[in-house]
């Protein structure tokens, strides 16, 4: 076979280049004909389309055009031409086709379309290969490189938090130890517990909850930093909304307060949104078409739209009053819930809004306290059909304030005695917040369940790939 050099059929699909001879490789869609001619519809996963080989069946080896079934892999040399059909503006004759690999159709699970997103699942190995998983896939990567772009556009320095961490950020306990210790005979210590100085790193560790901690030593240092990496929770949750292993944007601002903090917030979910929209349109469009048909106008009202600002007892307020009948009853005090959340953004203001000034009580020890002595200076960005999707508030640095927060939750001091220590040396008003990749993800596909935006989903008894 001729050696040409390989065109994605992303640029073959635009292509001038009538006449040419080209070379493209992919994995079959679909095969259709007659005993005279062959039209096979070749993907190779740089875009949604296709581009269909033409295939003069008295050119080619029968034996070799059998086993050219959908799922197998092949390259093609061919003449580039205006295409006869209707769906592409060009196609190509073939002129030679390498076998690369087979699909036995008796055994290959996407032999038909029309797969349930459960049944997927259970092939994620395989999953990639159809079009939704493509779209999405794209999507997260044009997604992830929109966040690096912003970021640094914005003078941010990208730090790696670590994944391994002796620190619990949230507080929750639900986290995923790391040990090299024999499970079934650990080391003990006099009075019966694990004798943990006998482990790799002399004390016990998790996997991460969060960058948040390790991200604000950094903005303490560099003024601006932003991580994005994998995070861990060991929650026995099987909800649409969460994972065990799951990607967290989370970026740390000295001299930000809490107005900053939401500025920098909107600004940088519209630039995400809109990215997508201008690069990402065809799979937007058959996202919209197959599972959600309000996505890209949704998307496209993210953009347009100023978010409405206020604070947590206003939100209260205008729930108390709805008149709505929710499952959980509203007070002030509360953890808001998805449904409550969801009628501020959906119903009552119709756009996304932007919670202030949480009680003390249900939020982290790190955030800055009011002078009411009741609340704190969270952040929260609802979205429609998300929910929250960011969470952040202006940090406490006052040393004093964040030491007596760290006691009256009982958190043990000496896991952070080098986070307090940042409030004795040159301490400085600082905000941040973390965005959720999968919630975002969640929310530019119109995808239902969090499971679908990642390529291989970590659940609890869900460890297969």
């Amino acid at each position: 076979m001729e050696n040409i050099k390989q065109t994605k059929v992303k640029k073959l699909l635009v292509s001038q280049a009538i006449g040419s001879m080209v070379n493209a490789k992919g994995w079959v869609r679909t095969k259709r004909g007659n005993k005279s001619v062959a039209f096979v519809a070749l993907n190779d996963g740089s875009i949604i389309h296709n581009i269909q080989i033409v295939i003069d069946v008295v050119n080619f080896d029968e034996e070799i055009l059998k086993l050219i079934t959908t799922g197998s892999c092949i390259s093609v040399n061919g003449v580039l031409v205006k295409s006869q059909g209707q769906g592409q503006s060009v196609e190509i004759q073939a002129k030679e086709i390498e076998l690369y690999g087979t699909a036995d159709p008796e055994t290959y699970p996407l032999q038909k379309k029309g797969h349930s997103l459960e049944f997927l699942r259970e092939i994620a190995h395989l999953r990639p290969r159809t079009n939704t998983f493509g779209a999405v896939l794209r999507i997260r990567h044009a997604m992830a490189f929109a966040i690096h772009k912003y970021f640094n556009d914005h003078g941010f320095y990208y730090l790696h938090a670590p994944i391994i961490t002796g620190s619990d950020a949230e507080g929750a306990g639900e986290m995923f130890k790391v040990t090299t210790l024999d499970a079934k005979y650990p080391p003990i210590k006099v009075d019966g517990s694990v004798d943990y100085e006998e482990d790799f790193f002399g004390k016990p560790t998790n996997l991460t909850v969060s960058g948040q901690l390790e991200a604000e030593l950094g903005a303490l240092a560099l003024s601006l930093v932003y991580t994005f990496g994998p995070t861990f929770r060991a929650e026995n949750s099987n909800t649409a909304r969460h994972l065990a292993e799951f990607w967290m944007i989370e970026p740390e601002m000295a001299f930000y307060d809490i107005t900053n903090n939401m500025d920098l917030a909107e600004d940088s979910l519209k630039y995400f949104i809109n990215y997508a929209l201008e690069n990402c349109i065809d799979d937007l469009e058959f996202l919209n078409k197959m599972y959600d048909n309000g996505l890209i106008e949704r998307l496209k009202s993210i953009v347009n739209n100023t978010f409405e600002r206020l604070t947590y007892t206003e939100a209260v307020s205008i729930l108390e009053n709805s008149k709505h009948k929710f499952e959980f009853p509203v007070k002030w005090g509360i953890d808001l819930q998805s449904e409550h959340e969801r009628y501020l953004v959906e119903n009552h203001f119709k756009k996304p809004v932007i919670l202030t000034d949480y009680p003390k009580a249900i939020k982290a020890f790190y955030m800055k306290q009011n002078d009411d002595g009741k609340t704190v200076r969270a952040m929260d960005v609802l979205f429609p059909q998300i929910g929250e999707v960011i969470g952040g508030s202006q940090r406490e640095e006052n040393y004093e304030k964040l030491n007596s927060r760290i006691k009256e939750l009982k958190i043990n001091e000496k896991d952070l005695w080098w986070y307090l220590e940042t409030r004795k040396f040159g301490t400085a008003p600082h905000s941040g917040f973390g965005l959720g990749f999968e919630r975002l993800i969640l929310f530019v596909t119109g995808m239902g369940n969090i499971r679908d935006v990642i390529p291989f989903p970590r659940t609890p008894k869900n460890a297969e790939f």
